[in-house]
């Protein structure tokens, strides 16, 4: 697997929290969440690169996985 890159990311209180709200729904992380509504952004204005790695599953990584 390709190595993840880190941004830093500078967000208005409000919108982190409501951001953090809606990924504790989801049972993600901020930053899974994150990285979850960029891709669906990038997929729907057909700007997804062919060669990205598929976004791991929620959850634990099953065995055969790791």
């Amino acid at each position: 697997m390709a190595e993840r890159k880190s941004v830093l990311l500078r967000l208005d209180p409000a919108v982190h929290d409501a951001l953090a709200r809606w990924a504790n729904d989801e049972l993600r992380s901020t930053n899974a969440q994150i990285e979850f509504l960029l891709r669906r952004a990038l997929s729907e204005a057909g700007r997804m690169p062919g060669d990205a790695a598929r976004q791991r599953r929620q959850g634990r990584p099953r065995k055969d996985e790791k």
